[in-house]
């Protein structure tokens, strides 16, 4: 049984397709997947966590007239 020519690119794209989507799940199975328990009871704010911030050189001020240009 041949192909013909003008599917070939259609038996290609389908056949990456279903060899990338196996691989996807076969990755996906032995992945596993955080408990509900761990996330809820410690959750990760980054707005707590003190960090000190060096500005070095003039502040940003936005150009928000471009005709005032200097």
């Amino acid at each position: 049984m041949r192909v013909p020519e003008e599917n070939r690119n259609m038996v290609l794209l389908a056949t990456v397709t279903l060899f990338s989507a196996l691989l996807a799940v076969v990755a996906a199975t032995f992945d596993p997947e955080p408990s509900t328990a761990q996330t809820a009871s410690k959750p990760n704010i980054v707005a707590d966590q003190p960090t000190s911030v060096r500005v070095i050189g003039t502040p940003f001020v936005p150009n928000t007239n471009p005709r005032e240009h200097q």
